[in-house]
């Protein structure tokens, strides 16, 4: 992905998965298709250790160790 947007949400009482779906409904409102990717901070994975990956919605969450905690670089992916 080169272009993509980024998306900030710290609110502990959402969980991962809500939160990229907040991400995902404005990127689709703001761009007018649907994300496919969303890379996050390896710690905010399922167990904290950064491996792997998991779907919200259709949206393949990943680790991306550029992310910063808490923010989210989510958009179409190239492949």
């Amino acid at each position: 992905m080169e272009v993509g947007m980024l998306w900030f949400d710290n609110d502990p009482r959402r969980d991962l998965e809500e939160k990229v779906l907040r991400a995902a409904a404005h990127y689709e409102r703001k761009y007018g298709h649907r994300p496919n990717v969303c890379f996050v901070h390896p710690s905010m994975l399922p167990g904290g250790g950064g491996e792997g990956t998991f779907r919200a919605d259709g949206v393949e969450v990943r680790p991306g160790r550029a992310i910063l905690p808490d923010h989210f670089w989510i958009g179409t992916a190239d492949d």
